[in-house]
């Protein structure tokens, strides 16, 4: 009887491939055929899956922020307002070692969007999202009055989401095996600032 693959499963196996070769050896050492060998396939096992490189650091890109948004839908249930926003940063910033990783694969993605207008639309709207969420959340907590900075809400959803991208790319950068960037205390730093007082 032939064996029945998991596309969707495969395809989640070359991307954890995908980030751990990207992890170790950066994005040029990112070949398919690294790729294929990372996750026990042949090298032409990855083609159906993603006929190009940058079909996969597409797939990859997306995965990281499905994933993300994953944990902060449950790290967000049944809070509201600065409690709200505060998990939802707790799971973008780099604060171990699989958020670290996934921040080395945005990188690339970001350096591949600057000339792609595809994969910068795929970005954009990755933002759009964070920032509506962000809103809300700001909104709610002025609401409740645990807010009062006399910044404009967009203003501060955009200051907030700059420090987590910035945050991404200081973790990405570092020597590896650092994760103490200080980034949850800036993160308590910056709610602080929006009490206005």
């Amino acid at each position: 009887m032939p064996k029945i693959v998991d596309h969707d499963e495969r395809r989640l196996e070359l991307v954890d491939a995908t980030w751990r070769i990207i992890a170790r050896q950066g994005l040029e050492g990112a070949t398919m055929r690294e790729i294929a060998m990372e996750a026990g396939f042949a090298n032409g096992a990855l083609k159906p899956y993603f006929p190009t490189k940058d079909t996969l650091l597409e797939f990859a890109f997306s995965h990281v922020f499905n994933r993300t948004n994953q944990r902060i839908t449950q790290v967000t249930a049944g809070k509201s307002g600065l409690e709200a926003l505060r998990a939802f940063c707790l799971e973008v910033l780099p604060l171990d070692e699989e958020r670290v990783n996934e921040a080395r694969i945005v990188i690339p993605f970001w350096q591949r969007a600057v000339n792609d207008p595809k994969k910068a639309a795929i970005h954009q709207q990755s933002m759009d999202e964070w920032l509506a969420s962000i809103r809300r959340f700001l909104r709610e907590a002025r609401g409740s009055g645990d807010v009062s900075a006399a910044v404009d809400d967009s203003a501060l959803a955009g200051l907030l989401l700059n420090m987590l991208l910035g945050a991404q790319i200081e973790a990405a950068l570092a020597p590896e095996g650092k994760l103490d960037f200080g980034h949850a205390e800036q993160l308590e730093g910056y709610l602080l600032l929006l009490k206005g007082s």
